[in-house]
């Protein structure tokens, strides 16, 4: 069981692992929702199925903040916040090439190939593409690679690792996305740093970090403010 983030009677959150599937596929590997279920059982000594909503889902290789319903009050709510871009998203990653500005927001159209499980950005709008928009800054500089605070302002698959590598700036490690080589855990270098949003019951502000992996890449800029 990965760290709980936050946990309360209707929603919860944890710190996935770059390993961990947010919610079952056809992999048959037992998924991350899975897992919350079993420990929310023993935990409150529930019998029979437990409710668990899924709210949003992090690529396989991407660790972080990930936040789930224990309630389908606050599923249904949650799921028209994040249609209505009301739950503002964080993510770190790490690049080797610098971006072509140290700040800026991005708009592309992005097309999912569903047997490549792939996403191709177009600049210009395509048949079944869809709008995407993110903001990047620059956040720190090692001596190899660059860190970005990257703001998701939608929710397209792979949206980050594709609009990224079209400027150029591929994850580390994220070689379906054009990365040189692979991490040595099979991670890419890309995580959900912290989620803010209003509780779908409660009414008060919810801020949600995840802590710096571990790893030589990240202690380089655990001092980077983000």
């Amino acid at each position: 069981m990965p760290e709980i983030l936050y946990e309360d009677n209707h929603i919860i959150a944890v710190n996935k692992r770059s390993s961990d599937l947010s919610q079952g596929d056809k992999s048959g590997d037992e998924s991350l929702d899975t897992e919350i279920k079993k420990y929310i059982a023993r935990k409150y000594n529930k019998p029979g199925d437990v409710f668990l909503g899924v709210v949003h889902r992090l690529d396989r290789p991407v660790s972080g903040v990930i936040l789930y319903a224990r309630t389908s009050k606050a599923l249904a709510r949650l799921n028209e916040m994040f249609r209505s871009t009301q739950v503002k998203k964080i993510y770190l990653a790490i690049v080797r090439e610098r971006p072509p500005e140290d700040t800026a927001t991005i708009t592309h159209f992005l097309k999912k190939n569903e047997k490549q499980n792939k996403t191709y950005v177009y600049d210009t709008e395509v048949k079944g593409s869809k709008t995407a928009s993110l903001t990047y800054r620059v956040a720190g500089r090692s001596d190899r690679y660059y860190l970005l605070e990257v703001e998701l302002h939608s929710g397209r698959h792979h949206q980050i690792r594709a609009q990224l590598a079209k400027i150029g700036c591929p994850v580390k490690g994220d070689l379906k996305y054009g990365f040189q080589r692979s991490n040595e855990d099979g991670s890419i270098s890309l995580i959900a740093r912290r989620i803010e949003f209003i509780h779908p019951v409660k009414k008060e502000k919810v801020v949600i970090t995840a802590p710096f992996p571990e790893g030589d890449i990240w202690k380089a800029f655990i001092n980077a403010g983000v």
